[in-house]
């Protein structure tokens, strides 16, 4: 590790790289500038069904190639993370690529299709779940498993972690020494349910709130295994759904409240992917177990 590299050797994971206006492709982007070898999910179908459009995705990898430093590597997938058994083998692809994994974060989402409370049916709640929530989690247990045994050693579909055949669930393992550093960062990623409402969408608002609710809880237990857990509020960041040619709802009142604001700007994908490189570094390693707001201030508005 270097001072102007300092994830050199280090491998990550980064889902939802479908765009090259999205957060996940601008973190997959910092992360490769800061030396790491990446591994990036994607999944066109998605985007390609929002206003915003999707991307081409040769054109986003070769653009990630570009910031790839001597000795990392890039690897893809393509994997719809609705499917129970799409996150194990995810992880296992990625860790393929060099090894081992270092980084997971956690960016994908399931977005449109939702509506206001007299509108929920169980179908869109689930569909919801599955992407935003259910994924998420079990991404962070297969991860969590991989981490917790030699890099080198098969990881079955069925994998208990560490800790797994504790009499109690989570109950702690008394006999660990502690780290000299962490073994692990995860990321995940929620939205701005907390900050105030967000009418016409509710199942995906209850989808992300349930991360962020269960943060410290997962947090800890990870900790246990020498796995740091952040979770990162990017409040309103323009992935093209803010632009009016990428968006099917009338921009007028939000653009007023925008000119208001301090900066005068929403959030730009390479904010909280300036935030993620960081707390992935050294530098950030004693930050554990927060959800993290990085809104430029917008919240106070």
């Amino acid at each position: 590790m270097t001072h102007s590299l300092p994830l050199a050797g280090q491998t990550a994971l980064v889902t939802g790289v479908s765009r090259r206006k999205g957060i996940g492709f601008a973190t997959a982007t910092r992360l490769l500038e800061l030396g790491a070898s990446v591994f990036v999910q994607h999944f066109s179908p998605h985007d390609t069904a929002q206003p915003w459009g999707g991307d081409d995705i040769e054109a986003v990898l070769a653009a990630l190639e570009s910031s790839r430093t001597e000795g990392a590597r890039l690897g893809s997938a393509h994997a719809d993370l609705r499917a129970a058994d799409a996150p194990a083998a995810l992880v296992r692809d990625a860790a393929s690529l060099t090894g081992g994994l270092d980084i997971l974060v956690c960016n994908h989402a399931k977005s449109g299709d939702d509506g206001a409370i007299l509108d929920m049916t169980a179908e869109r709640l689930s569909a919801m779940w599955e992407t935003n929530t259910r994924a998420t989690i079990l991404l962070t247990r297969a991860f969590a498993a991989l981490v917790a045994v030699p890099n080198d050693a098969a990881v079955p579909d069925d994998a208990a972690a560490p800790g797994a055949s504790a009499s109690r669930p989570g109950e702690r393992a008394s006999d660990r020494e502690p780290f000299a550093a962490p073994v692990g960062r995860v990321f995940w990623m929620t939205s701005g349910q907390g900050d105030g409402p967000m009418r016409g969408e509710v199942a995906y608002a209850a989808s992300k709130a349930a991360l962020s609710g269960i943060t410290a809880t997962v947090a800890a237990e990870l900790l246990d295994l020498g796995i740091i857990l952040n979770t990162i509020n990017p409040g309103p960041v323009n992935t093209g759904y803010l632009d009016p040619e990428g968006t099917d709802r009338d921009l007028t009142e939000i653009d007023e409240w925008r000119r208001r604001t301090p900066f005068g700007r929403f959030g730009e994908p390479a904010d909280p992917a300036r935030l993620i490189g960081w707390l992935a570094t050294d530098d950030g390693a004693w930050v554990v177990g927060q959800v993290i707001k990085s809104d430029g201030g917008l919240s106070l508005y």
